[in-house]
């Protein structure tokens, strides 16, 4: 959000004698910002001799100008961006002419001379949620000191936290921290509500993480290193205003991550893929892997259960494209949702899995836990990697073996990466129809090449011809799912397979999205379509009597198109 706010600066007049707008989170002040290095009078802006100045107030009133600190600067130009506690600000003179605010600045972005009777006013526009705060290395040794003295405090005390609900946890080491920060009495310029609050979600939490992962708006997060965050809001990347206070810090919370599911990070085993547990996915690298430090990967899931309507209202799909979808997973088509990272394959996923009747019996398998569905006869599968002696280690492909012996009536395979490809298509062709799974692809051509690849993983030897026949015969519909620049994510294409002709896999698309460049804002624009073909089941499902809407597949008519912009599932 930018909002835009004028306010009087005149210099030496008589009727505002002071002239000066004051920043800060005091009650008195002009503009408001909030923010735990925000003082209470932070900053002032002021006109003077014919110019506009800015001046840093108080202990941790530094001002950024040009990305050089300093404490005053002055005659402000146009062309200048300061940045005060993470708003940044641009200050633009200006005088009042038949009450319209006109700019006095020169072509070449110099300000104009005036009077110091002059009255002029500037503008201050505001990003906060844009710009990295300005840590001040002395909060983060201050956050680190109260945090080793917590920890010290609780050694002393005997605290078994074994035994201990988070509820609890958080409650007694929220006292400690309170007791701590009174007893040092830090200056009265810093928020001590803050101060407790990022040393305790760093102490019981996920750090400066919890604010985001909080954040219904915000759809990843990047910790790049303990200094170094970046977050995802409606596509777009963004600094994130958040710090850890060191790279220790990074290490305890991607252990507190892992812990929990028996899973393990190292110098044996450098790298992880975990969930929250809400769901969310997460990776985690520490060095020698990562050269720059510990890093984190968080891609959060929706807490809502999205609804095809809700993929609907974002765009990604359209309403005949959705209902051809429902009908495919009602029938007990075998589906492959394909997709780039990122793309929302798994969102796609769960939305169609809400289609499955409640009376069968799914079993779901993953290599970490995301999916999320909600009939009645569901058994859950998670692969394990291997323990700390190299052993136990228990992959996808073997529990896609395992679940054959569960009387399943579908397989959902969250994502199919290597040799369980073969055995997913062979489940598939042994009456185990209706089942679904992702994989990595940017056509539906492609998916089918890359589906050749992950079976000759399995480490079997197959000629192609065969490996081709097996997927002809287990594929029923793929359909293709988009990123696009913007962040938006559509369905661009629903591909049905129609066999094997002379060697090769005959696909029918059967509906597309065909771009039409972008709007005013950079959101991608276009219009759904059928392309006119009718999929050989549909004919099937009318000779045994079933209701079928043909409609649906005319060409005539372009399906209507959305002009979205959300960014997406």
């Amino acid at each position: 959000m930018r909002s835009t706010a004028f306010y009087p600066l005149p210099t030496q007049s008589d009727e505002e004698p002071d002239g000066v707008c004051l920043l800060g989170k005091a009650e008195h002040v002009h503009l408001r910002m909030e923010g735990w290095n925000v003082g209470k009078e932070h900053a002032r802006i002021y006109a003077e001799q014919g110019g506009v100045y800015i001046e840093g107030l108080g202990g941790f009133g530094a001002v950024l100008v040009n990305g050089e600190r300093m404490r005053a600067y002055g005659p402000v130009e146009a062309h200048d961006e300061i940045v005060v506690a993470g708003y940044r600000l641009q200050i633009l003179p200006r005088f009042d002419s038949e009450d319209r605010h006109t700019p006095i600045f020169t072509e070449d972005g110099r300000s104009i001379p005036m009077s110091p009777t002059t009255p002029i006013k500037a503008v201050v526009e505001t990003a906060p949620e844009l710009v990295r705060p300005f840590y001040d290395a002395r909060w983060l040794a201050l956050v680190r000191v109260v945090h080793e003295t917590v920890r010290s405090q609780m050694d002393l005390r005997r605290v078994d936290l074994g035994v201990l609900s988070p509820e609890e946890l958080r409650r007694m080491v929220g006292e400690l921290v309170r007791e701590v920060v009174w007893r040092m009495n830090p200056p009265p310029e810093l928020d001590r509500q803050r101060l407790v609050k990022e040393v305790l979600d760093e102490a019981v939490g996920l750090g400066p993480l919890e604010d985001f992962l909080a954040d219904a708006t915000i759809t990843e997060i990047m910790v790049n290193r303990y200094d170094e965050v970046f977050i995802e809001r409606q596509g777009k990347l963004l600094a994130a205003p958040a710090l850890f206070s060191s790279e220790l810090a990074v290490r305890h919370i991607i252990d507190r991550i892992v812990a929990p599911i028996g899973r393990r990070i190292d110098e044996s085993s450098p790298l992880v893929d975990a969930r929250l547990a809400d769901g969310s996915r997460v990776n985690a690298v520490i060095p020698p892997l990562s050269l720059k430090g510990a890093c984190i990967t968080i891609r959060k899931f929706s807490k809502k259960r999205l609804q095809m309507e809700d993929l609907m209202a974002y765009g990604s799909i359209e309403a005949r494209m959705a209902h051809f979808t429902q009908v495919c997973v009602q029938q007990r088509k075998n589906i492959i949702i394909s997709g780039g990272t990122g793309s929302g394959k798994t969102t796609l996923l769960n939305v169609l899995s809400n289609y499955i009747p409640d009376h069968e019996r799914i079993v779901t398998i993953e290599d970490a836990a995301e999916l999320r569905l909600y009939q009645p006869n569901l058994v859950t599968l998670e692969a394990r990697p291997a323990n700390m002696e190299g052993k136990g280690q228990i992959p996808i492909r073997e529990l896609v073996r395992n679940a054959l012996r569960m009387r399943p009536d579908r397989i959902v395979v969250g994502e199919c990466r290597g040799g369980e490809a073969l055995d997913m298509l062979q489940a598939m062709n042994t009456g185990h129809d209706g089942s679904l799974t992702t994989a990595h692809a940017n056509t539906a051509r492609d998916m089918l090449s890359r589906l050749e690849v992950m079976v000759l993983m399995a480490g079997m030897d197959l000629p192609l011809t065969a490996i081709r026949e097996q997927i002809a015969s287990a594929v029923d519909i793929i359909v293709q799912i988009t990123r696009f620049s913007c962040g938006s994510r559509k369905v661009t294409s629903i591909c049905e397979v129609t066999g094997t002709e002379s060697g090769t896999i005959q696909l029918q698309e059967l509906f597309t999205y065909k771009q039409r460049g972008y709007d005013a804002e950079g959101r991608v624009r276009g219009i759904f379509r059928a392309t006119g073909a009718v999929p050989e089941f549909y004919e099937v499902m009318r000779e045994r009597g079933l209701p079928v809407d043909l409609s649906i597949f005319q060409a005539e008519e372009p399906l209507r198109g959305q002009e979205d912009m959300h960014h997406g599932a």
